[in-house]
């Protein structure tokens, strides 16, 4: 059933003229009807459909403007489909016209819009990660955190089986280093810039085993780290079990100095949980298992409003990594999916 919300406002005159018999618009009515709202769901069914119909006496044109939107009707009955994800409230302009005279009033709104996957990795296909959304970045160092594994792409290292992505930390002499490992990435295949990000993950256990999913600026060949900007959606350091790290490096905080804050969580290695970003113009949050562990406020003077990559891998020893248990032979990380609402 669909729910609708009648508002007759107190309207107060704009325009021109005035005194007894101008023909000023009089009597301005907003109505508007959120499509499939019920006692469940006050706020719409998640379409974002709103019908609207507005009437004033005397009057032969509406304009509307609904944020950086404007809508000229001579009917006053019009639709519009907000987009943007999440429960959230608007408010809406609306004048009547008769010719230079005219009336205004505005109300707010509260619109329940639900989110849709824009792109993702449900890893349901056995084998070699799909090559049309990932790549595998190769060899040893870890880019200048002397990490002690080589990555290799190697289904040793790197498998689909099961509907579950999995980057196998291995303990063995290859290519003069000592472990080994896998590190993939959407460069050049896909990047995001604002939205949610779900990552369903299971950790690998062990001293010495540092699993990261993350994001790096896409412009980092021509702003180098760390103003391209840096976010960790999630870091796990196998010394310190079960506590996560969420993270963002820029030039004002990077590498030791990162922006970051910690979380403390049960089974990181034997159960899956789901580490999340929420990311927008004027905030970063993370999440795991839907609560919300870090809060950093974003402005238009950080890197974290350009497009972004996904990197997934998992790094032995290094500047987070730390000392390794001399008893570690190989563990896992696990992926489920990896999942980008609009």
């Amino acid at each position: 059933m669909l729910g609708v919300i009648f508002t007759c406002f107190n309207c107060s005159s704009g325009g021109s003229g005035g005194g007894d018999g101008d023909d000023t618009p009089s009597n301005l009515i907003v109505n508007h009807e959120v499509v499939g709202t019920t006692t469940a769901n006050p706020n719409g069914n998640g379409t974002g459909v709103v019908n609207f119909s507005v009437s004033a006496d005397n009057a032969t044109s509406y304009k509307i403007l609904i944020g950086s939107t404007t809508i000229n009707s001579t009917t006053g009955i019009f639709s519009y489909t907000f987009s943007q994800s999440g429960t959230n409230s608007y408010t809406v302009y609306v004048s009547a016209y008769n010719g230079t005279k005219f009336i205004s009033t505005s109300k707010v709104i509260t619109v329940y819009v639900v989110s849709s996957v824009a792109w993702g990795d449900e890893f349901n296909n056995d084998g070699a990660p799909d090559p049309t959304k990932w790549s595998y970045e190769l060899g040893a160092g870890g880019w200048g955190n002397n990490e002690l594994q080589y990555y290799t792409s190697r289904p040793e290292n790197v498998i689909v089986q099961e509907g579950v992505l999995k980057i196998k930390l291995l303990k063995e002499n290859y290519m003069g280093s000592n472990y080994t490992s896998a590190r993939i990435v959407t460069k050049g295949k896909y990047t995001l810039k604002y939205g949610r990000v779900d990552i369903k993950a299971k950790l690998p256990s062990g001293g010495g085993t540092w699993p990261a999913l993350w994001m790096l600026g896409a412009n980092y060949e021509t702003s180098p780290w760390p103003a391209c900007g840096e976010i960790d959606i999630m870091e796990h350091v196998g010394n310190v079990p079960n506590r996560i790290h969420g993270s963002l490096h820029h030039p004002s905080n990077f590498g030791g100095n990162a922006s970051t804050s910690t979380v403390n969580i049960s089974n990181a290695s034997t159960e899956f949980h789901i580490y999340s970003l929420e990311w927008n113009a004027t905030t970063i949050k993370f999440y795991v298992d839907n609560v919300v562990f870090y809060t950093f406020n974003n402005n238009a003077s950080l890197p974290f409003n350009n497009p972004f990559f996904f990197i997934m891998n998992c790094a032995m020893g290094g500047n987070f990594g730390g000392a390794v248990d001399p008893n570690f032979t190989a563990s896992t990380l696990e992926v489920d999916y990896i999942r980008v609402y609009n």
